[in-house]
C-alpha cells in the first residue's frame, strides 16, 4: 500500500473490506496509521505511536464501536481542555507568561548488587 494512494480514504471500499474481511481491514488499517505516522517529524513519531496504542487499547476495550467512539472523542477532549491541555496551553501563551513545567521527584532504587548483598 502506497500512502499517497490513500491519501484519500475510500470509505465504501474500507467499509466493505471491514465487514467482508476484518483481518484484513485491521492488517491495512495499522499499515495506514504506520506510514501516517512516518509522515510526522522523527521526533515526534514514537508519541504518535503510544497515542495510538491508547486509541487501539480502547478499541479493544470497548465493547462496542459506539463506546469506543464516546471514550475516543473524551480522550480528545481531554487533550484539548483538561488541564495541562491545548487551551491551558494557549491561553498562556496568548497572556504571555511562560510555560510550566511539572516536577518529578526522581527515586532511587538500590542496585541489584545492593540487594544481593543485603538477602
Amino acid at each position: 500500500m502506497t500512502l499517497s494512494a490513500d491519501l484519500v480514504i475510500d470509505f465504501e471500499r474500507w467499509a466493505a473490506l471491514a465487514k467482508n474481511n476484518p483481518q484484513e481491514f485491521e492488517a491495512k488499517r495499522a499499515e495506514l496509521l504506520e506510514s501516517y505516522i512516518q509522515l510526522a517529524p522523527v521526533a515526534k513519531q514514537q508519541r504518535l505511536r503510544c497515542l495510538q496504542w491508547k486509541v487501539d487499547q480502547i478499541r479493544n476495550n470497548a465493547g462496542s464501536t459506539f463506546h469506543a467512539a464516546l471514550k475516543i472523542n473524551q480522550l480528545m477532549w481531554e487533550s484539548l481542555m483538561g488541564k495541562g491541555g491545548l487551551y491551558d496551553a494557549l491561553e498562556t501563551l496568548l497572556e504571555g507568561k511562560e510555560p510550566s513545567f511539572r516536577e518529578a521527584k526522581v527515586l532511587r532504587f538500590p542496585s541489584e548488587s545492593a540487594s544481593a548483598s543485603a538477602g
